[in-house]
């Protein structure tokens, strides 16, 4: 994922940038309102990390502007304000989830794939499209150019997580985790699920390409 960090407490900050990374996300950071809504406006992100105590005002009302532009961005609150109110506030705002500080590093990635699973789902409701392609979530069928490929339903989910984000770099990791629920061991595993992906696109309009070291991206040839 693409996740950004708004936090103002630098050791916060960097501690949740070097897990992210060296997990296989991409990571951009800001202390403050405004530079987070600067960062939001120029790049495509796919999960935020929103703290409430910032130096220009409560980060609450970041999420409350995006929902209220229509922006199903995931939000996860993290932050020290652990009472009840404080929490209702920050759901009532617009935030998906919410944790308190302190907290378990590996609990805040878990629960950033969970609300990114959640957010394909909502906006899996109707067919999404590249090129010929689609992938119709509610009968979960591929179809190129109209005609229907018959594919596992892995292949199916690889499809699926790729398709809404056109030329998007996704890590070994992540499409892992998309497929399984988990690591695999070999990355055989992988390439296998990608080999017959690939085979029913044929030489058509849409790719998956693979990006040496770092992942692969699904595009239009």
């Amino acid at each position: 994922m693409h996740v950004l960090i708004v936090e103002d407490d630098p050791l916060i900050a960097e501690n949740l940038y070097d897990f992210l990374e060296a997990r296989g996300h991409q990571c951009d950071f800001a202390t403050t309102l405004a530079a987070a809504r600067q960062l939001l406006a120029g790049a495509t992100i796919d999960a935020l990390i929103l703290d409430r105590n910032l130096p220009d005002g409560d980060g609450a009302t970041l999420a409350r502007s995006l929902r209220s532009a229509g922006k199903m961005l995931p939000i996860l609150m993290l932050t020290a304000r652990d009472g009840l109110d404080d929490k209702l506030a920050g759901f009532d705002a617009g935030a998906d989830d919410y944790l308190a500080k302190p907290f378990a590093l590996k609990e805040v990635e878990v629960r950033l794939l969970a609300l990114q699973r959640r957010c394909a789902s909502r906006l899996g409701e109707g067919p999404v499209r590249l090129g010929l392609l689609a992938y119709d979530p509610s009968a979960q069928e591929i179809r190129c150019d109209g005609e229907l490929l018959v594919l596992p339903p892995k292949a199916i989910r690889l499809l699926a997580v790729m398709l809404p984000h056109p030329g998007r770099l996704f890590a070994r990791r992540e499409l892992e985790i998309a497929i399984w629920g988990h690591e695999q061991e070999s990355s055989d595993n992988l390439r296998s699920v990608l080999h017959t992906v690939r085979k029913a696109l044929g030489s058509g309009a849409v790719e998956i390409q693979n990006v040496h070291g770092l992942g692969y991206k699904l595009v239009a040839a």
